[in-house]
Formats: structure tokens, C-alpha cells, sequence
């Protein structure tokens, strides 16, 4: 599979685009649906199957993608099981609980609400495999008329009304029976998205004091400067509130970024160092170490060898965590951006269950959220984008060179990682080390040399 055939429709993160704009369109959204069909029932012999879930976040046109999507599995002889809104992980859960044979997330996770996106899981919870997306994508632009089902064999659609009690009730059980979060002050940021009921009702049923904000969805406000992309008001109200940590989850719920009782952010490497140094302790590591991405920080690296542990890293995107994880035994990764993925409890990232675990080490370790999660001093970082039209510029011979130079002199000093996004036209350039000038500069003229590469194709 080439690279080109790979990305046609699907990104690292399923098909995401403008909404009411091709792919984001109800046409499309019908045409995925019937191709997904067709393609998970041939890989499952026959006639089996016949359930699909559907979970969305609050964006407006989820309803009118939403509707598309049921209509295609309708057609295609599949009975409909709707939700609403949810976090993608209570899909990816609902999926496996309900014996469906796929399951739909309707969500762009953290971008504005003018996108929309498609996430499809398979029977067992997981995120479909590259090869699966791309059989369906050769059937998306198939004539599909041919494959519709006889009258008599359309299916039906329903809606379930207790979807959240159950994926509130996986969430709670995994925090042991003995450990108690009661007297716990906890901000919550939901976003205006999919957790805006779930979030605030899990942590009070555990008997946090919760304080709720960014939990107003209109369906035009998803992310809308609350979330974990913009913490900023989180930071604040967890000032305001003398509150012990601040949750920030995004537009589907299933990354987390936390804030400290002195209100400075705590992002995806550090709560995942303070997960994999708890668990140790607790002997319940699994693989020796934890599985990230390309892009965490190599204090992270530093510090899981510092204590005998191993860090794995694989490309961006937590599908290609989860399967280093599912490959080679680890039951815990995830991404500097806040996915986080406990295969103990969960098939892909879960920002509440994480935040569940996180507050529990607070719990137990008795510390204040500064010290229990700050536990390695992360070096320095830059991350800046090249957005380009047409052609990715990574091809070009001078933008080549010009990475392979500064890697060779800078490989005794740090990092060096650029790639292009998996869902948006840009090139990633980014860079740590000890010395932060040095680091700047290296990102700045890499930048300099892909946007003149840019500009001349």
C-alpha cells in the first residue's frame, strides 16, 4: 500500500474534513456506511452481521452526518444503535459490549466545529487496521446500488437510552473499591463536547466536589477557548476555586490535559511518567516500560531509563500506540498531546478514565497535583508548522538535505523530528535538546528552508 492510496480518504484519526464539504458531506457520510458494511461483512463470512453503534460529539452537523451514516447501514441490511453524544472511548466500549460488528464516532476531536470527522472501530473496540480503511476506501468509490438488501431484509434504527450509565459505570470500576476520591476539589473543563453530562457525573459520583465549565454545548462552541487546547480558562477557575487540579478534556473526550493547584498545565508526558512510576510501584506495569509517540519529550525517555524502564516510540497517533501495545504486551501508553491509553481498562485513549487514575495517585500518594505529577523536568521543546498547497515540500531534494544535516549535528545535543500532519497540510518541525537557543534556531531555519521549498512548487 502506498502512501497515497493510504491517505485518500483516512488520516491517522479516521476522515475529517469541513463539514457539508467533501468528505464531510451527507452523500459521503451515506457512502461510508454502505462501504463499511460490505466490507466488515465480507470479513466476517456472510450474514452475521447486522448491529452498528453511533456515538457523536455536540458539533451541528453531527445530527445531519448521524442520520447519513444510519440510513447507509439501513440500507445495507445492518440494524442502527444510536447514542448521542458520548466520548469516542464509550463507543469504542459500547461497541464491544453491544456484539456490534462496528462502531461509529462522529467527531474532529479538537478542532473547531465547522469540521467534523468519521472514527471507525471493529467488533473488538479497537480502531480499524490500516488495511481495513483502505479496502472500504476502494469501496466508497465503488458502485455500491448493486449490494443493497431486498425490502424485507432493511434494518432499523434505535436509539439507547442508558448508554452513559454504562459507560459511567466501566469508568468507575476501574478505580479500586478501597480507594476513595472523597473531599477531592476538581475543576473540569468539558469543552462544550461530548462529556459535557458524563465528566461532571462520574466525578460527583465518586464524591468529588466538582466544579463544571465548558459544559454549555449550543453546537457551534465545541472547543471554543475551553478545552485541552485552550486550558486558559481551566487555569483560571482552578485559581478561583482553590481547587486541588483542574481536568481539561477535548471536543470527544478522549485526551486530557491537567492543571496543578497553582494553575500550570501538566501535559500528556508528564501524567503519563507519574502513571508508569505509580503502576511499578504497584506491580501492575505491564511490558516494562510504556509505549509514546515521536514526539515526547526526551526527559520522559531519560527518566523511564533512570528508574529500569523502557519507552517505545512509534509514529503519531494513538491507533499506532495502541498497536506497539497490543503487539508487544505493554498496558500502558499514549501521546504528549494527552491521549491516553490504559489497555487494562480501555481499547484506545480515554481522557476521564485517565483523569480518574490520576486523581487516585493524588489520592493515595497524599501530595499536592505540583509534586505527584511534575516528575521529570522536561527539556526543552519547539514545535512549529509549515502549512503548504499542493505538493508536501518533504520530497524536495534541499529540504532533504537540510534535515539530514541538522540531524547528524545535532543528533549528540537532542532531537530533531519533522513530518507532515496526518490530517491537516502542514509540515511539523520540531526540536529539543539542553540548550534553548540552539534548539530555536535549528527549528526557525528548518522552517525558513520548507517554506521557500513550499513556495517554489
Amino acid at each position: 500500500m502506498t502512501q497515497k492510496e493510504k491517505r485518500k480518504y483516512f488520516g491517522t484519526d479516521g476522515i475529517r474534513g469541513q463539514a457539508n464539504r467533501f468528505p464531510m458531506t451527507a452523500d459521503m457520510a451515506l457512502k461510508i456506511a454502505m462501504a463499511t458494511a460490505q466490507v466488515l461483512r465480507n470479513a466476517r463470512n456472510g450474514n452475521h452481521m447486522n448491529r452498528a453503534v453511533i456515538g457523536k460529539d455536540t458539533r451541528l452537523s453531527g445530527y445531519m452526518l448521524e442520520q447519513a451514516m444510519s440510513a447507509g447501514f439501513v440500507a445495507m441490511g445492518m440494524d442502527v444503535i444510536l447514542i448521542g453524544p458520548i466520548p469516542t472511548p464509550g463507543i469504542a466500549k459500547l461497541t464491544r459490549s453491544l456484539r456490534a460488528d462496528v462502531g461509529v464516532m462522529i467527531s474532529a476531536s479538537h478542532n473547531p466545529y465547522t469540521d467534523n470527522g468519521i472514527k471507525l472501530f471493529g467488533p473488538d473496540g479497537y480502531k480499524l487496521a490500516d488495511e481495513i480503511e483502505h479496502t472500504i476506501e476502494k469501496k466508497i468509490d465503488a458502485d455500491l446500488s448493486a449490494k443493497l438488501v431486498e425490502p424485507d431484509k432493511i434494518g432499523k434504527a434505535n436509539r439507547l437510552d442508558d448508554a452513559l450509565g454504562r459507560y459511567i459505570e466501566s469508568l468507575k470500576r476501574s478505580i479500586p473499591r478501597r480507594g476513595s476520591l472523597e473531599g477531592m476539589k476538581v475543576v473540569v473543563d468539558c469543552a462544550h463536547g461530548a462529556a459535557y453530562k458524563v465528566a461532571p457525573q462520574v466525578l460527583w459520583e465518586l464524591e468529588v466536589e466538582v466544579i463544571a465549565i465548558g459544559n454549555n454545548p449550543n453546537g457551534r462552541n465545541i472547543n471554543a477557548s475551553y478545552g485541552a487546547t485552550s486550558p486558559q480558562n481551566l487555569q483560571k477557575a482552578v485559581i478561583e476555586n482553590k481547587a486541588d487540579v483542574g481536568i481539561a478534556l477535548d471536543g470527544d473526550a478522549d485526551r486530557l490535559i491537567m492543571v496543578d493547584e497553582k494553575g500550570e498545565i501538566i501535559d500528556g508526558d508528564q501524567l503519563m511518567a507519574a502513571l508508569a512510576l505509580f503502576m511499578k510501584q504497584q506491580e501492575t506495569l505491564k511490558g516494562g516500560g510504556l509505549v509514546a509517540t515521536v514526539m515526547s519529550n526526551l526527559g520522559l525517555e531519560r527518566l523511564m531509563a533512570e528508574n529500569g524502564l523502557s519507552l517505545a516510540r512509534t509514529n503519531v497517533g494513538d491507533r499506532y500506540v495502541v498497536e506497539h501495545m497490543r503487539q508487544h504486551g505493554f498496558n500502558l501508553g499514549g501521546e504528549q498531546s494527552g491521549h491516553i491509553v490504559l489497555s487494562d481498562f480501555a481499547t484506545t485513549g480515554d481522557g476521564l478514565l485517565a483523569a480518574l487514575q490520576i486523581l487516585y495517585i493524588i489520592s493515595q500518594q497524599n501530595k499536592p497535583a505540583s509534586e505527584a505529577l511534575k516528575v521529570f523536568k522536561p527539556l526543552p521543546q519547539i514545535l512549529k508548522n509549515v502549512r503548504f498547497s499542493g505538493l508536501p515540500p518533504m520530497q524536495n531534494e534541499t529540504v532533504r538535505k537540510a534535515i539530514s544535516e541538522a540531524q547528524e549535528n545535532f543528533k549528540n545535543h537532542g532531537r530533531i523530528l519533522v513530518r507532515e500532519s496526518g490530517t491537516e497540510p502542514l509540515i511539523r518541525v520540531m526540536a529539543e535538546g539542553d540548550d534553548p537557543a540552539k534548539v530555536e534556531n535549528l527549528v526557525n531555519d528548518l522552517c525558513e528552508v520548507i517554506e521557500k521549498a513550499s513556495k517554489a512548487v
